[in-house]
Parts: C-alpha cells; structure tokens; sequence
C-alpha cells in the first residue's frame, strides 16, 4: 500500500489536492495543524472512496523539531508522492514587518520545506514512479510590492526544486520533483497574509483561480514530464515549462 503525502492539506490548494489524489484511488496522509479541518476532509475523501486508507497528522511545521518528527512517524509506510503545500505569505513593507511572523514563515515556507524534500529524496530518490512536488508562486519568479520576503521564500522553494528536479535526473535517480507556481488563487493566503479575518476575492483581485481549478493544474503537472508548472501573469493561464532559472552541471569538472 502507497500513500500521497499532502502538508498543509486543512484548507485551500492543499484541501483541493487531496480530494483531486482520492478521485484516483491514492492512500492519503494529510498534514495540517487543524485537527477539525483534517477529519471533515478525511471524511469528504471517503465519501468520493470509502476504500481509501487516510491518516491524518496534525502539527505546527513552523517548529523545527515537529518536522522530524512527522517525517519519522511515516517511517513505516511506503511513501509514493510527497506535497509540500504548507506555506503562507505576509503582506508588509520590510522596515514594518512583524518578524515573529516572518521567522515563523521563514521556518515554514524555507526550512521544513527544505528538510521535507530531502529525508524523501534520501530514502525514495530510487524508488520507481515517487514524485516530489514543491508549491511555490508566481511571487516565485517575479517579485511583488509588499510582498518582498515572501517573494524570497517563494524564490528559495522555486530555485531548489527546479535544481533538485536537475540533480535527480543528471544522477539517474528515478525520483522526479516538481514546481508549481500559482498565482491568486482564492484560498485562506490573503486573510493570514494581511492578518484580515477575511478576504473577498471577487472584490480585492482582479483575476483569480479557485483552489479547485489549481489542484486540477497540479495533476495536470504531476501527470506530465515538464518541471515547471506555473500561471502566466498576464492572462492566467496554466503552462508546464521547462526550469526558469539556469542550472549549471559541475559534476563533469570534478576529477
């Protein structure tokens, strides 16, 4: 038995993804804070598969140790797709930012991402048919007034999978990682990053997906060779893409 591991999975892209992975058959391990949010989602997957194997896990990914220890706590099973979807944004000027936010999103969206990705690749970089798939942003690859850091983390995951998806394929690994890159999308990212109780989509941004719409674009992504999947700025659309940034082999200089 093989299971999709979706991080952030109580809400929005996350939430949308793990239904779209029950619609085909996958064994889900769903991991969010919000214990409440886990079970109904749990319970909506069952309801589209009542076959379905689902273990839900409820940490905070932002401290660092919870990180380990969610990965050791799935030692036991097999593991076949691995989502790092947790991650949220902050909306500041830098000189006004509340750094405790920003450390805790500088934990989240950097470093739990970052040891995530690398004990799967450790223990499943051979593993036939095991895909990595790392949210980023359209804040990514352009960077946003107000948005600065947040870019930057979203810069950092962008850079590290695509070199990552490089790597794993210049040593012949069998594991391939992915990027996806949405744009607005019409999620619980705008009222956390403004510290809003709430967000009208319709009203506050012109073009937007539904959280719906971006999980059908990440299986799209995971369905197809292309690392790179993100949403064109100018007429939202969705393109697969090969790396956006230059990666540069060393390993044919190295005697």
């Amino acid at each position: 038995m093989k299971y999709t591991v979706i991080t952030g999975a109580s809400s929005g892209i996350g939430y949308e993804t793990a239904l779209a992975f029950a619609t085909r058959g996958k064994n889900l391990v769903i991991v969010a804070r919000r214990q409440a949010e886990l079970e109904e989602l749990k319970n909506a997957a069952l309801t589209i598969n009542p076959e379905l194997d689902i273990k839900i896990k409820t940490t905070d990914l932002t401290v660092t140790e919870n990180v380990y220890e969610l990965y050791e706590s799935l030692k036991e099973l097999k593991l076949e797709t691995w989502i790092n979807n947790a991650g949220f944004g902050n909306f500041d000027l830098i000189g006004e930012q509340k750094l405790t936010k920003i450390e805790s999103m500088l934990h989240l969206n950097i470093e739990a991402l970052t040891i995530l990705s690398s004990l799967f690749v450790r223990d499943y970089a051979d593993v036939e048919g095991t895909q990595l798939i790392n949210i980023s942003s359209r804040g990514g690859y352009n960077i946003i007034s107000n948005a600065v850091t947040y870019c930057a983390t979203k810069f950092y995951v962008s850079a590290f999978t695509e070199g990552l998806a490089q790597e794993l394929i210049t040593t012949g690994a069998k594991m391939r990682a992915k990027v996806l890159a949405p744009s607005a999308t019409e999620t619980e990212f705008a009222q956390r990053a403004t510290d809003t109780d709430s967000f009208d989509y319709e009203k506050g941004v012109a073009k937007f997906h539904t959280s719906k719409e971006m999980a059908g674009f990440l299986l799209d992504l995971y369905d197809n060779e292309k690392i790179v999947g993100l949403v064109n700025g100018r007429d939202f659309t969705f393109e697969l893409q090969d790396p956006q940034f230059t990666y540069v082999n060393t390993t044919r200089f190295v005697k």
